[in-house]
């Protein structure tokens, strides 16, 4: 009969961890299925596969909260920074390498910046490793939602829980990154407010944040599901069109979301406008750098909102210079 403490363990960890087991070494790796479950760090459920090859095809259709690659050398070890797969699993997967030789610090280190989360070495000889496997397992599970969780927390607009300005970066900049492979258009859409501080000096600061939150509701309900809303400062948003078929699509949606902001929020009991202007910025039209693609856009609603409120303009036709990627050389 299990003791208590391990009748704890099972308790704290009640969730099923699905696990792909890769088995790139030379030998099959040593693991028992009935050994890693009764551990009290599972349960798991295993997907084998052999190769590498073999695994990059496997999670383009599955997810896993963890990856289990096993390799038979440091120098084998050495080659996973390079395989393609690895940045597929480890945005969301923990990924652990099982090494089958001893495994030195400067190589530990090497995979851990390549996003790996734990090296271990445990004998292929012994069928008793699987306690020491699921160990990791687990830890490297739970320390990967942990570190989702903090991205996610310094990534999030806390008033609107819409990603920041940093998280919208990094997403275009991977959405760039694939269209350098297929080429596709899309378009960042960035919108001035005008608004927010009247509605605080007259109604308090709360609000002002419903305020945000509701223009937050109605900029989301302005597109599809694939695109993005994120909010950039206190009185900017922006929304990303990841995909764009026509090149009057961009303006589309802005006349879309003007139109959208334009009746009243009722806020507190009263009815309160504001004002919002947009700027727009295409790729690959205007470029293919998800920074000079924000500064256009952001300079663009700048120059919308100067020739006059409830407007929209493109990035070439705003009559502003990018010269700040120069100057950031």
């Amino acid at each position: 009969m299990p003791d208590a403490r391990w009748r704890g363990e099972r308790e704290l960890f009640e969730d099923v961890v699905r696990v792909l087991l890769i088995d790139a070494g030379a030998e099959p790796l040593p693991l028992d299925m009935l050994a890693l479950g009764a551990s009290g760090f599972g349960p798991f459920a295993v997907e084998a596969c052999t190769g590498l090859a073999q695994a990059g095809g496997v999670l383009g259709g599955h997810s896993f909260d963890a990856v289990l690659v096993g390799v038979a050398d440091g120098d084998a070890a050495l080659r996973l920074p390079h395989w393609p797969g690895l940045s597929q699993a480890t945005p969301d997967a923990a990924v652990v390498v099982w090494l089958a030789a001893p495994c030195d610090a400067d190589l530990a280190k090497r995979l851990v910046q390549a996003g790996v989360q734990d090296v271990i070495a445990p004998s292929l000889q012994d069928h008793g490793c699987s306690a020491e496997v699921a160990r990791s397992l687990r830890l490297a599970v739970e320390r990967k939602r942990i570190e989702r969780a903090a991205r996610k927390a310094c990534a999030t607009d806390l008033q609107t829980g819409l990603p920041n300005r940093q998280q919208l970066i990094e997403h275009m900049s991977q959405l760039l990154a694939l269209r350098g492979r297929e080429p596709a258009p899309m378009a960042l859409l960035v919108i001035r407010v005008e608004g927010f501080g009247t509605a605080e000096a007259a109604l308090g600061r709360e609000a002002a944040n419903v305020l945000r939150r509701k223009v937050a509701v109605r900029l989301r309900a302005s597109v599809r599901a694939s695109d993005v809303v994120a909010a950039l400062s206190q009185d900017g948003f922006a929304l990303l069109l990841a995909s764009t078929e026509a090149p009057l699509d961009a303006e589309r949606v802005a006349r879309k979301v003007l139109k959208a902001l334009h009746p009243p929020f009722a806020i507190a009991g009263q009815q309160v406008g504001i004002a919002a202007s947009v700027g727009l910025a295409c790729y690959p039209a205007d470029g293919d750098d998800a920074a000079v693609l924000m500064r256009q856009a952001v300079a663009a609603a700048a120059a919308a909102q100067a020739s006059g409120r409830g407007g929209f303009v493109n990035w070439q036709e705003s009559g502003w210079q990018d010269t700040s990627a120069a100057n950031d050389g």
